[in-house]
């Protein structure tokens, strides 16, 4: 149940959106290219991110660049 606490407790780092260009969804519409975003969770293959929607929501790391 750690996904029901995401929205409200401290980020786990800082990644930069580099590319949209989602090969199966729609990425466009929640990020944004050169915005930062607050890493809430991360798994091998993905970050989970408050994204533009106010939400967070599971994206491929492919589409992100950590931040120093």
């Amino acid at each position: 149940m750690i996904h029901k606490t995401w929205q409200t407790k401290q980020p786990v780092k800082k990644v930069t959106c580099i590319h949209t260009n989602a090969k199966k969804y729609v990425v466009k519409n929640v990020l944004t290219v050169g915005n930062q975003y607050d890493v809430q969770n991360e798994t091998e293959e993905f970050y989970f991110v408050i994204d533009n929607t106010g939400k967070v929501g599971g994206f491929y790391k492919e589409y992100f660049e950590e931040q120093a």
